[in-house]
Formats: structure tokens, C-alpha cells, sequence
């Protein structure tokens, strides 16, 4: 467990508490629900980017990310191959239209276009999956931390819980939107700070460009893979087409991004603003790969726990398994020396194919070791029947962190990473509390005054920050945590954006063949998701958006089959051969077919 010295308190409280704080006195006395709900519409370009790309940084990024890529590498760049082409699309289609309609949510559209059942489905989808999404946002760095710290869990949740919810009850979407704003500079600072002394770190003759070198021959700086290959999670074909459909759901029609822009002072200035985030995010996160990739170079050179997760080492230390473990973190010592030598090779001669080899052998002996030690764990856990997390992908960033940066750093890092979970968590909040009362409470009441909207807006904000800090409370760890977040967007995602698509390009469709569209590919699509968990099916999480997308689009038309156009029916039967030639792949892959 690692004791934080004062400097460290000094510097994470007085970082935290000075954005809660500002953000809570620069918005204070919102009285109309215009003010709360979109900031006034005051909003500018860089404003709305930044706030955009907090609210999907989550501290969830900044912890899971560098481990994603010291265990695989950066391939996982690849999932936001789409997002440029999704930001060109919203800022064609989705945002000249929200502006026209002057909607607070994205959800009044629907209603316009269809009907109010279609409308108030679409809203409790958005708040079923955002209302989970904003729990695990909370729980993820609580967890980690309560681990790696030795800090209570439950207090965590409920700590980073209700600083959120003061400054973001009380002044709603402009405060989201002005402590954001400063998160994002602490944590691009954090994040730069922590990379250059990672860089410094290293041996003396070992430069960024040789650094690199090692990472390449380990299969850290294999970027792009053109494979269409189901098995492989992430491909540029996944990002590009899977991708696009993810983050058009996202930014297009999830409210926590939706009003992030609409308190925009213009269509232009939103538009900027989403320009803004397509231009730097896949950098940003390229850059957060590259810290992971430097940990992992870091690490050849010094000596890494065999497993990051000081609760499961210290669980199987403590088991019956203890001598077996023990035995692997001899084997482990032994590698690490071999590879030591393989590495002196590498770096003070000319690379080759055969010292490129062998230190990429080194580093799978050593990934090896590593998996036996998470199989102990697992046994030691079930035999004392505790939970416990062996996968530890999540937990190799703040092991650095903690065990190698210096004093006041530490601090720092520690409040990116809570701030990271602040600025996520309220947006959400902000979005469930404004989408619930705009398209489910003032939508089925009668008419309410400025105030008693605004008073009921906050009510509803701190009632999701309640009931989010509950979901935290008693969340488990899936794997890896970015991935989570995610998989729970894509079960709800690609239905939604095909009920938006629809809207936006099918004017024949009505909302009774859309409403039923949309119930019967929710429950195929988490039928397909719980057949991919059973190993039944193998289909990776990010193509449920484009399956979600356009089986909504293809049973809306078929239901509507006798009122759309020729052109549309055209349409379908390409949506059906494309969807028949995918499916037909997912079966090939899933070995159903022999």
C-alpha cells in the first residue's frame, strides 16, 4: 500500500477543490431553464471542444488506456479511426437540424418527426445505458485507487460522487462546461509531465527513437491491421466502419454530448467545436497509447511486479498457491535477466531480425509467466471465495505512477485522474438530469413555470447522482474498463442511431413501424451480445453498432414496406444482401456452419 506524502495531499485536494469550487461560484444563479439546461447558449468553439472531449476522457481513459497498450500494444488506436468521419457527418446533418428546431435534448426531434412513444423509448434507452455508464465512472478509479492506496472504497465512490453532483446541480450545463474546461488543461498537463519523465527515466543511452526500436520488435508499434478477421478485436475495419457507427451514436444523439454543444452561441461555433475534437482526439489518444508503450520500454529495464494488482499479489501470497507463485516470480527475475542481455544486444548493435526476435521471445515468455501468476490468483480467489481482479491491465499506469514519480507529482497525477472522473461523470449527470426532465417530466405534466423546471432539473440531477454512486457502490471489474464503458454504449447505440437515421433520411417511415423497429433489434441485439459472451457467436462488441443501425433501419421499412419509395426499397434490399453477406461472415468465424 503506498502512503501519499503531505505535498502529494496538498497538491490533489487543493487542484480538486479549486475546480469544484470555481465552477460552482462562476455559474451560480441560474434561475431559467435555458441558463441551466444550455448554458445560456454563450458557449465558445473552444469551450464546447474541450468540454466534448472531457466528457469522454473519463478517468477511465487515463487508467485502462496506457495499460491497453502495454499489454497489446497500440492497435487500440484504431477504435477511433472513425470519429473524424462521424464529426463531418453530425456537423453536416445533426447540428443544423437541433439548431432549426431549438430542441433542449435530442430526444424532442423525435417527437416532431414521429411520436411521443417513439420519442419517450428512445429517452429511457438513453437513460438506462448513461445511468450505468455513470456509476462505472465513478467506481472505476475508486476501485483502483482504494486498491493501490489502501483507501475505502465505499468512501471514494461516495467522495468523487458528491463533488460532482454540488457543482453540477447547482450550476447545471454551464458549469459542466466551465470546469471541464480547466480539467482538460490539468489533465493534458498531468499527462505530458508524466510522459517526459517516463522518457527520462530510461538508461542514459537509451534514446525516445531507441525506445521506440524496443517497443517495435516487442509488437507494441504494430498501429494498423487490415485483416477482416472477427477474432481480432480491434482492425482498422472495425474502427473505420464499427467505429463510425459508435461515435455518430455518441456525439449525435447521446445527450451527454448532444448538450455539451447546443449551449453553443451558433452553428458555426458548435460545428468548430466538434471540428475541434475530430482534429485532436485520435492524437490525444495516441499520445495516452505512446505513455503505455513507454511504461512497457520502462519495465525492460527495470524490474515489474508479476502482477500489478497489489490486492491479488498479496490474496495468492497468502493461499496455498504461495510456493507456486513464488516459483513463477523466480522465473520471472530469470527472464527478465535474459532479456536484459538480449536488450544490451538490440540497443549497442545495428538492429536485426534475429535480436528483434528474440527480445519479442523474451517478452512472450515473460506474457506467459505473467498468465500463469493470473490463473493462481483466480484459484486462490475462488478457493477463499473473494473477488478479486487478476487481470491487470488497469492497474500498471498508477502502479508507475506511485512507485516512480517524484513528490507533488504524484498529486498531480492522482487528480488527473480524478479529474478525469469528474468531467465525465457530470456530463452524464447533466444529461440524464435535463433529458429526463425535458422528455419524460415536463413532456407528461402539466405546464410548470421557469423556476419550477429549473428546480425540478436540479432535483432529478442530484437524484442520478444518487442513484450513480449506488451503481458504483456495487459494480464488479469486467476485464478491462475502457472496454466496458463501451460495450454497455454499443448494446444501446446502433438501435438508436438507426431510429435517428431513420428521421433524418426516411421521411415515409412512420413512428408506429419505427417504435416497433426499434423493441425488436434492442432484443437481438443483446441476444447477440450474451451469444458472443457464451462463445456461441463471435462478434466483437464494436460491429453491435452497425448491426443495431441497420437492422433498426431494415424492419422500419419493412413494417412500412407498402408507403416507402422505390429508391427506399432499393435501399432495403442492399441493406438486406449487406446484412445477409455480414452475417454470413459472423457465422463462418463462429465455426457454425461445419
Amino acid at each position: 500500500m503506498q502512503n501519499l506524502n503531505w505535498i502529494d495531499w496538498a497538491v490533489l485536494i487543493t487542484t480538486l477543490l479549486t475546480i469544484v469550487l470555481y465552477g460552482t461560484w462562476q455559474t451560480r444563479g441560474s434561475k431559467n431553464v435555458k441558463d441551466y439546461l444550455k448554458g445560456g447558449n454563450t458557449s465558445k468553439w473552444w469551450t464546447i471542444g474541450l468540454s466534448v472531449m472531457a466528457t469522454q476522457a473519463s478517468a477511465i481513459t487515463f487508467l485502462s488506456t496506457p495499460g491497453q497498450a502495454f499489454n497489446d500494444g497500440m492497435g487500440f488506436v484504431q477504435f477511433y479511426f472513425g470519429l473524424p468521419i462521424a464529426m463531418i457527418i453530425i456537423c453536416m446533418v445533426f447540428i443544423p437540424l437541433y439548431y432549426r428546431l431549438n430542441v433542449y435534448t435530442a430526444y424532442e426531434f423525435l417527437e416532431n418527426r414521429f411520436d411521443l412513444k417513439t420519442r419517450t423509448l428512445t429517452a429511457i434507452l438513453f437513460l438506462i445505458q448513461r445511468g450505468l455508464a455513470a456509476g462505472i465512472t465513478i467506481f472505476a478509479p475508486a476501485i483502483i485507487l482504494s486498491v493501490v492506496l489502501g483507501w475505502d472504497l465505499l468512501t471514494l465512490n461516495i467522495a468523487i460522487g458528491f463533488l460532482v453532483i454540488i457543482y453540477t446541480v447547482s450550476g447545471g450545463t454551464k458549469a459542466v462546461n466551465v470546469t471541464q474546461k480547466h480539467q482538460m488543461i490539468v489533465i493534458f498537463i498531468g499527462m505530458l509531465v508524466a510522459f517526459f519523465i517516463i522518457v527520462a527515466k530510461l538508461p542514459q543511452d537509451i534514446t525516445f527513437s531507441k525506445a521506440l526500436d524496443i517497443a517495435g520488435a516487442s509488437g507494441k508499434m504494430n498501429i494498423l491491421d487490415f485483416s477482416f478477421n472477427l477474432n481480432n478485436r480491434y482492425t482498422f475495419w472495425s474502427g473505420i466502419i464499427g467505429g463510425t457507427f459508435l461515435m455518430l451514436s455518441y456525439f449525435g444523439t447521446d445527450q451527454s454530448q448532444v448538450q455539451r454543444y447546443l449551449s453553443g452561441k451558433s452553428v458555426k461555433e458548435m460545428q468548430l467545436g466538434l471540428i475541434f475534437n475530430g482534429l485532436l482526439k485520435v492524437p490525444m489518444q495516441f499520445f495516452i497509447l505512446l505513455v503505455g508503450v513507454m511504461v512497457f520500454v520502462f519495465y525492460q529495464f527495470n524490474e515489474a511486479p508479476l502482477n500489478f494488482n497489489p490486492t491479488a499479489t498479496e490474496l495468492v501470497l497468502n493461499s496455498e498457491y504461495s510456493a507456486d507463485f513464488k516459483k513463477l516470480q523466480q522465473e520471472q527475475q530469470e527472464n527478465f535477466k535474459d532479456k536484459q542481455l538480449q536488450i544490451n544486444n538490440f540497443v549497442t548493435n545495428s538492429p536485426t531480425e534475429n535480436t528483434s526476435k528474440s527480445i519479442a521471445l523474451a517478452n512472450k515468455s515473460n506474457t506467459e509467466i505473467r498468465n500463469q501468476a493470473k490463473i493462481l490468483i483466480d484459484k486462490a480467489a475462488e478457493k477463499q471465495d473473494i473477488k478479486v481482479e487478476s487481470n491487470d491491465k488497469d492497474y500498471v499506469f498508477i502502479y508507475f505512477i506511485l512507485n516512480n514519480l517524484p513528490r507533488g507529482l504524484i498529486g498531480l497525477l492522482l487528480a488527473v485522474i480524478l479529474s478525469a472522473a469528474m468531467s465525465s461523470t457530470s456530463s452524464e449527470l447533466n444529461a440524464l438530469g435535463s433529458t429526463t426532465t425535458i422528455d419524460l417530466y415536463k413532456r407528461n405534466t402539466s405546464e410548470k413555470t421557469e423556476e419550477q423546471m429549473v428546480k425540478a432539473s436540479k432535483w432529478f440531477t442530484f437524484a442520478w447522482g444518487i442513484m450513480a454512486i449506488s451503481v458504483a457502490c456495487i459494480a464488479n471489474l469486467f476485464e478491462n474498463l475502457i472496454q466496458l464503458v463501451n460495450i454497455i454504449g454499443s448494446i444501446f447505440y446502433g438501435n438508436v442511431l438507426g431510429i435517428f437515421m431513420i428521421a433524418f433520411f426516411f421521411k415515409l417511415i412512420k413512428g408506429q413501424a419505427v417504435f416497433i423497429s426499434a423493441l425488436v433489434t434492442q432484443v437481438i441485439v443483446i441476444s447477440l451480445f450474451l451469444l458472443n459472451q457464451y462463445d456461441i457467436i463471435n462478434l466483437p462488441f464494436l460491429w453491435l453498432n452497425f448491426v443495431g443501425c441497420i437492422l433498426a433501419i431494415m424492419f422500419a421499412m419493412i413494417i412500412d414496406y407498402k408507403r416507402i419509395s422505390k429508391s427506399d426499397k432499393m435501399i432495403l434490399i442492399f441493406l438486406m444482401v449487406l446484412f445477409s453477406c455480414f452475417s454470413y461472415l459472423i457465422l463462418k468465424n463462429s465455426n457454425l456452419l461445419y
